[in-house]
């Protein structure tokens, strides 16, 4: 069934004429070098290739003047593609909202201007001729507002047709995107769908439902593939394509597949689409894959050393036993620190287990969610974390990315993130899990705690090598006055 919300008239959105950021027209002389974008070093090569093309700045002046206080995202750089003219928004007003989209933006999100990467990305997202866009920007930046915003912006509300679609990789994140957009677009007659799989739902088969007359469809990749070749999702009058954690959806051992027959399917019948991919994270090989199918994008991206957090402070544990990992977490960080709420990252099951029954009994209220749980369980428990009726999440990586829970100021990695073939680093999800923690600039902590087998050792210093990061070491695993010292830097002790 349609997620329907209240109907006031609404206009379709175009950008401001506004000035507030400039945009620099100047030319180097001809290079040769390939673009290059994403978390990618700065090199002399690509300062030539990126200054050949439009880029987009904000001038120094009008940053004291804005709200975008987000340390994270100060380094975002802007590359446009052809000679489409862009403003920087620093505020809502400047993007020529309706007013029904401006109430909800104020009323029900209560924002008061836009973050960095809404500021530079929502013009590109709304200007004519509707360009592509690839953005890369920090965890907690605010990502989500950009492409709900965007989506609910290009809606006309009086045709009764599909005309947005957001894919996600999980349903956790598909449910907290239809969240965000039920609330902002709370007056303005759209409605939206949930696509996730039916079994959870009470809904009908996908050969018996009723075709979608929604506005917008937020959705995972199976049912939204499923619901296409029945011909319940019509593709016609659809504007606007994004892709959320856009690198897990469009790598070889994500979802890679599912998009690809998704975006073709789209363009056999509307070539004119816009497609939007937010991440935090994209590695060379995702890079390249988006090189080939998205044509002539815009561009928006971070250099991979600004991509930690600094409002979180990393630090790293060297246990002798497994059973020490148990010892910190009970009888350091969660007794010595003012913590809010925690996610503690794990591995396996059994992993989940043995945390989760040795807080339990130490008197916390734990709940644990992986990918063996039902999917009612997994919605019933991501949904009790994010009310406060639970403090800590213990959790394998089905809620690293874009889980947005602000009181969560503790993350744990009891295990490090390594990827299953080869057991080297996965660099990416340890970016997405230390970006659960510290969200929009708030200050937050990460310990990743250690066996001292050396494999350990060697993961967590390949992983401070590629973030060109040095993450303070706790000499002594049981030293009292060391975690102390940690949470004080953080912001999280106990006084």
């Amino acid at each position: 069934m349609a997620d329907t919300v209240e109907k006031v008239p609404t206009v379709e959105s175009s950008s401001s004429s506004s000035v507030e950021a400039s945009i620099s027209t100047e030319k180097t002389e001809p290079t040769t070098e390939k673009k290059k974008w994403g978390d990618v070093e700065d090199d002399d090569d690509e300062e030539e290739a990126v200054s050949e093309l439009n880029s987009l700045s904000i001038k120094e002046e009008e940053k004291r003047d804005s709200v975008l206080e987000e340390p994270e995202d100060s380094n975002i750089k802007a590359v446009t593609s052809g000679d489409t003219p862009y403003t920087s928004a620093s505020r809502f007003e400047d993007l020529n909202l309706s007013p029904e989209l401006m109430k909800g933006l104020y009323v029900e999100m209560k924002f008061e201007k836009p973050s960095k990467i809404q500021a530079i990305s929502l013009p590109m997202i709304m200007t004519p001729p509707h360009k592509h866009l690839i953005a890369q920007a920090h965890n907690g930046s605010g990502k989500t507002t950009c492409f709900v915003l965007g989506m609910l912006s290009r809606v006309d509300p009086t045709l009764r047709e599909p005309q947005a679609l957001c894919i996600c990789p999980t349903r956790e994140l598909a449910n907290q995107n239809m969240e965000v957009l039920q609330k902002m677009g709370k007056y303005t007659g759209i409605t939206a769908e949930l696509a996730v799989p039916e079994s959870t739902r009470g809904a009908s088969p996908a050969p018996r439902r009723a075709p979608v007359s929604a506005h917008v469809v937020i959705g995972t990749p199976g049912t939204l593939k499923k619901w296409m070749a029945f011909k319940k999702l019509g593709l016609n009058h659809l504007k606007i394509l994004v892709f959320d954690e856009a690198d897990h959806m469009l790598a070889t051992d994500g979802f890679r597949d599912d998009s690809l027959k998704i975006m073709k399917d789209i363009g056999r019948v509307n070539p004119n689409f816009q497609v939007l991919l937010f991440s935090a994270t994209f590695n060379e090989i995702v890079k390249d894959f988006v090189a080939r199918t998205v044509k002539d994008p815009n561009q928006l991206f971070v250099k991979r050393e600004d991509l930690a957090l600094d409002s979180v402070k990393q630090y790293k544990v060297v246990c002798p036993k497994e059973q020490n990992k148990i010892e910190v977490i009970k009888d350091q960080i969660m007794e010595l620190g003012d913590i809010g709420q925690t996610i503690i990252f794990v591995k396996t099951k059994a992993s989940a287990h043995k945390v989760h029954k040795a807080l339990a009994e130490m008197g916390y209220d734990v709940t644990s969610v992986h990918g063996n749980l039902s999917e009612s369980d997994r919605d019933k428990i991501v949904k009790e974390f994010k009310d406060c009726l639970t403090q800590v999440l213990i959790a394998t990586d089905v809620i690293a990315r874009g889980f947005d829970q602000q009181r969560v100021n503790l993350v744990v990695n009891y295990n490090l993130p390594t990827k299953y073939d080869t057991g080297e680093p996965d660099y990416e999800v340890y970016l997405h899990r230390v970006g659960r923690a510290g969200r929009f600039g708030r200050k937050g902590a990460v310990f990743n705690l250690l066996l001292d087998d050396g494999w350990d050792k060697e993961v967590m210093e390949k992983i401070e090598k590629y973030f060109e990061a040095n993450v303070k070491e706790i000499k002594s695993w049981n030293s009292e006055e060391e975690y102390k010292s940690a949470l004080k830097e953080a912001g999280l002790l106990n006084e």
